[in-house]
């Protein structure tokens, strides 16, 4: 480490990614900055160098944090009006362990409001600037942490992903992305959008980074009770031969040139002696639909604490207590968030709780079992993430159901609870980064990360 052989000081390390910041101001990468705490904190790490005591993994490394995770270090927003100036007293499990290690955050990214959305369009702090295209999304919802580390802001960044926030816009910004098994590392700290599907992880430049990462955040934690004991730095690694391709993902609907990259790749790694494994996956096709019965279901239950009384934003236009929910939650909403607790109650509503989200969550079921299935017969599967490289801005703001169908190939692994690891894999003419994912079995997220490297 230069920081702690003292060839390079944690504070000039800080100063550096703070000055890049300001240069890419424009792009609206940060809705916060923690530049004092941050250069106290730099400082500090040099003074225990200098009187020759022990430091962590990540002594002085400045961060990026995506604004749904909780800590002091300035207000946390998770993209939305109703929190805005809302300052955390606790600390989520993941920044905790970063601090641990001398990691420092240097500000808090921006992202869709609560996590909503495939583009951070969503958000009431306004859009996020794509690193390669000025005038194209960064995809969504963790676009603020994807673009810092893809314009070198910071060499990494943390992310959430529910049904492919970190993947996508990975793979938008041409960076490495991991969603990691469900439960493998903490929710704790972090603001709920869909519990079940939730997931914390990071985006990266190289996989080691990404695997140092892990070996620090991963294991369990008492304050979540969904979390796996730590099988990250206790997996022995698995000899890869067979790579699946799911034919379904593999039509005209994907963009030719991410269909192209795709068929190069498994080029490559049958030119090393991998098999590939054709997969017939058809209950996948159900499974955009089955996210946006259950995910809005879940959101409707975890938003509903936000009504004006305990924190955050307050209408002052209100007469009486039930004026005062409404209006705060109409003003303090973005309109997706509107329309997923909208969705969200009515699956759960009376009459249509059967129809609707128990036949849902039982599809479910069956995708996980599909999955199962799958690697039975191949050790990881490569898939786009996305059918397009990134879209233009306003491009797909207005139509829901586009904007959905961005969802298309990552939703699954979310349902399934298995890891997915975005890859850059390659440019399209126009100068934009391609994506693919690796999806593999539940808690191989080492291997998988490992294996990433015969894909560069």
């Amino acid at each position: 480490m230069k920081i702690a052989n003292k060839d390079i000081s944690a504070v000039s390390l800080v100063k550096e990614a703070l000055e890049k910041a300001k240069k890419y101001k424009d792009y609206n990468i940060f809705i916060s900055m923690n530049e004092e705490a941050a250069l106290k904190e730099a400082a500090e790490i040099d003074e225990k160098i200098a009187r020759g005591e022990k430091v962590g993994k990540l002594a002085g490394v400045p961060f990026a944090l995506k604004d749904n995770f909780l800590s002091p270090d300035g207000q946390t927003t998770a993209g939305a009006h109703i929190l805005e100036g809302f300052k955390s007293p606790v600390t989520a499990t993941i920044v905790e362990k970063l601090k641990a290690e001398g990691a420092i955050v240097i500000g808090r990214t921006n992202l869709d409001a609560f996590a909503h959305g495939s583009s951070t369009e969503n958000s009431y702090f306004g859009p996020t600037r794509n690193a390669y295209d000025f005038e194209r999304v960064a995809g969504g919802s963790s676009g603020g942490s994807a673009v810092a580390v893809a314009l070198d802001i910071v060499p990494f960044a943390t992310g959430s992903d529910t049904g492919g926030s970190i993947r996508q816009p990975a793979a938008f910004n041409g960076v490495y992305g991991l969603k990691p098994t469900y439960g493998s590392t903490s929710r704790y700290g972090v603001v709920a959008m869909a519990s079940s599907t939730d997931s914390m992880g990071f985006f990266t430049k190289t996989p080691e980074d990404m695997d140092l990462l892990m070996s620090i955040t991963s294991g369990q934690d008492k304050k979540d009770l969904t979390t796996l004991p730590d099988f990250y730095n206790t997996s022995e690694s698995k000899e890869v031969k067979r790579i699946g391709i799911i034919k379904d993902f593999d039509n005209e609907s994907v963009d030719a040139e991410i269909r192209e990259a795709l068929k190069t790749k498994c080029e490559a790694l049958r030119n090393k002696g991998f098999e590939i494994v054709e997969l017939d996956m058809p209950v996948l096709k159900y499974a955009l639909a089955v996210y946006y019965i259950i995910q809005p279901a879940e959101v409707a239950s975890n938003l509903s604490r936000y009504d004006g009384v305990r924190y955050g934003f307050r209408s002052e236009d209100s007469k009486d207590l039930d004026s005062l929910y409404e209006k705060t939650r109409d003003e303090g909403f973005m309109p997706e968030n509107k329309r997923r607790i909208m969705i969200g109650n009515f699956v759960l509503s009376s009459g249509f709780y059967d129809a609707y989200f128990l036949k849902a969550a039982k599809a479910r079921t069956l995708i996980i079992k599909e999955y199962e299935d799958a690697f039975s017969k191949c050790d990881f599967i490569l898939t786009p993430v996305s059918s397009n490289p990134a879209f233009k801005l306003g491009e797909k703001v207005n139509d829901p159901v586009a904007m959905y169908l961005e969802d298309l190939m990552s939703v699954s692994v979310n349902l399934a609870g298995v890891p997915g690891l975005s890859i850059p894999a390659g440019m399209t003419k126009a100068g934009l980064p391609i994506g693919l994912q690796l999806v593999g079995p539940r808690r191989s997220d080492k291997n998988l990360i490992e294996f990433s490297k015969e894909l560069i």
